[in-house]
């Protein structure tokens, strides 16, 4: 047989067939974009092979494979209640999102969000702030409601994560907003709104119905309402001094944080407010909450730089179940800070408006705040507060009358009264007994000169409180001020002066001014009449140095706070510099007053039981002083 051998023809021959390969997969090789989608495609490939597998492993589904309305086969129905428990059904027929129903009253705009079935949004239509913006306390995200539960399959659930299904129905001048968190069509948690036109306060009401299978009774349900103060005013640390929580606890008491940051814990709670200034949201109940836990933070530390939010607000309350479900009938209260519109709803709601505590709000719900609603009822706010004043000071110009009389008394017993003090100035206790009976005989005493001065300390307290609550000033102008409620502006400063600030007001330096000639009307007075005694301060340099501290004090203080109450100061004190000069010029004639001393002086006396007592405890400390001058003599 012959041998097959490779001949030099087949050598060339394999040679060439394979350079020919060689050359044509050179040129059909794939481009550099061909080569990465190829690797793409494969990638996907892969990635789709794993998810079919997994889902046909475990059938894993969301919310999202669903729209409203349609219902899921076994197997999905399966995967979701194993995802979601009793609230699957919830997520098949609504869908979570941020979807929001608009409602509106002449007096409020509401926004309802379906995420979570609360207020998204609070806007007070006929109100502006110190930018003429829209007045919110509700809008992008600044404020939550959420009822965090536990339920039987051992999860926690926050309603604000929920999806709520909306129902608006309109019945005349009522309209009724129905949020419903839905385990099944007759099963449900529903917050309930009812608005009524020209009103600030929205009927509100929690209910669940078949969900006492669905709540953990073990575990607490608690209602959090937390929300950020928008500002509306032109100064922000002022409009934070009256930003607060108030509450109302215990049968009726009322009671508020004040301005500093807090945290209280409180019992019996029929509502609580976050109040910014001349602006309140309330959350009432009619069944008082058992325990409740508030907080308040302050959010500006430089005015220059935090001006959007004021204060933050915090309130926790663990919700009761009435057998085995939720029912809570509340209200909410979104609206101005108004004494009248507050005092309407008799509900102690008027306890939100800072008159002050004791007869300084006595004064000012029963005295000023009626005078000064007739008074700005026909007459600009600015010409109200003027004629207030003057009644204010016509009524006190008896007191002021006593408080000179009583000065002008001590002014011609002075002379009498130094010549006792040196002839006894080694024997004090002795200069003053003689004093004092001096006084007595003469019917003139220091006391009665502090008296009246005490008497004015309530009215000037209370109108202290008053003006700038007062939510009938807000946004009214008068001569340069364009709001009484803030302070007024002639010149910006481009710096800005340690507890001063960065602008200048009129009616501080007026006021000031008034004040200085004011006391140095009264300073002259005072200065005559005061004893000088060894060892103490010089009474009369210390009058001086008042006289100068005071009116610069009130430069500084008043300068941020409304010019509604520095016109009051500044008018009151015109007042008093002319009661006082009609007074001293026309009136006090001390040719008189002292013929009627010496008169007084040969009457005999009797003392009370207070002058009594005095004269004798002042003759048993002479006695014990003399038995201990005895005593270190012996010694």
């Amino acid at each position: 047989m012959e041998e097959k051998k490779l001949d030099l023809n087949s050598i060339i021959g394999f040679v060439l067939i394979f350079g020919i390969m060689i050359f044509w997969l050179w040129t059909n090789k794939p481009t550099e974009e061909e080569l990465k989608a190829q690797e793409k495609a494969k990638q996907e490939q892969v990635e789709a092979e794993k998810k079919a597998k997994a889902q046909e492993q475990t059938k894993v589904v969301t919310q999202e494979d669903f729209k409203v309305g349609t219902q899921p086969d076994s197997l999905q129905q399966i995967a979701l209640t194993n995802k979601y428990g009793a609230l699957a059904y919830a997520f098949t027929t609504a869908k979570p999102s941020h979807k929001e129903t608009v409602v509106e009253s002449d007096v409020l705009a509401l926004k309802f969000n379906t995420l979570g079935g609360t207020l998204s949004e609070v806007k007070l239509k006929k109100f502006v702030d110190f930018n003429n913006n829209p007045i919110y306390l509700v809008k992008d995200g600044n404020a939550s409601f959420n009822i965090n539960f536990g339920t039987t399959d051992s999860r926690i659930r926050n309603t604000k994560e929920l999806p709520f299904q909306p129902t608006v129905t309109k019945n005349g001048a009522t309209t009724v907003v129905s949020m419903k968190l839905k385990v099944s069509e007759t099963k449900f948690l529903e917050y309930r709104y009812e608005l009524k036109e020209g009103d600030y306060m929205i009927d509100f009401s929690i209910r669940s119905q078949g969900f006492s299978d669905i709540f953990n009774s073990s575990q607490k349900i608690n209602l959090d309402w937390d929300l950020k103060g928008y500002r509306h005013a032109k100064s922000i640390s002022y409009e934070n001094r009256y930003t607060d929580i108030h509450y109302e606890f215990e049968g009726g008491k009322a009671d508020y944080t004040g301005a500093r940051d807090a945290e209280e814990d409180l019992e019996d709670v029929t509502w609580i407010g976050y109040k910014q200034h001349f602006f309140t949201s309330v959350l009432l109940t009619d069944t008082p909450f058992k325990i409740a836990k508030i907080k308040a933070e302050n959010l500006v530390e430089d005015e220059a730089i935090d001006t959007v939010y004021t204060k933050t607000f915090a309130a926790s309350i663990p919700l009761e179940l009435q057998g085995g479900e939720l029912n809570q009938t509340m209200d909410w209260y979104y609206g101005p800070s108004d004494f009248k519109v507050l005092n309407a709803y008799d509900r102690n709601l008027d306890e939100i408006v800072p008159f002050g505590w004791g007869i300084f709000g006595w004064i000012n719900r029963y005295i000023f705040m009626p005078l000064f609603g007739f008074l700005g009822g026909f007459l600009p706010y600015g010409i109200a507060i003027i004629v207030m004043t003057i009644l204010v000071k016509i009524c006190l110009s008896f007191v002021q009358y006593k408080q000179f009389l009583s000065q002008a008394k001590m002014k011609i017993l002075k002379p009498e009264l130094d010549a006792i003090r040196e002839k006894h100035k080694d024997n004090k206790m002795k200069a003053q007994q003689e004093t004092m009976a001096l006084q007595s005989k003469a019917g003139a005493s220091p006391l009665s000169g502090c008296l009246p001065a005490l008497i004015q300390l309530p009215v000037f307290y209370a109108l202290f409180q008053f003006f700038p609550s007062a939510f009938d000033l807000r946004q009214k102008s008068f001569l340069w001020v364009d709001d009484l409620s803030s302070y007024d502006v002639i010149a910006k400063l481009p710096f800005n002066i340690p507890f001063y600030g960065d602008h200048v007001s009129l009616f501080p330096i007026l006021a000031s001014v008034a004040i200085f000639f004011y006391m140095r009307l009264t300073t002259g007075q005072n200065v005559q009449t005061a004893p000088q005694q060894e060892g103490m301060p010089d009474m009369a340099k210390m009058m001086k140095y008042m006289m100068y501290f005071s009116p610069l004090m009130m430069l500084f203080f008043f300068n941020n706070y409304a010019s509604g109450l520095s016109l009051y100061y500044f008018i009151s004190n015109v007042i008093s510099i002319g009661i006082i000069l009609v007074i001293k010029n026309f009136i006090l004639d001390e040719d008189k007053i002292h013929a009627q001393i010496q008169e007084n002086k040969k009457k005999p006396k009797k003392q009370n039981k207070f002058q009594a007592r005095m004269q004798e405890m002042m003759e048993q400390a002479e006695k014990q002083k003399q038995a201990q001058q005895k005593q270190k003599k012996k010694k």
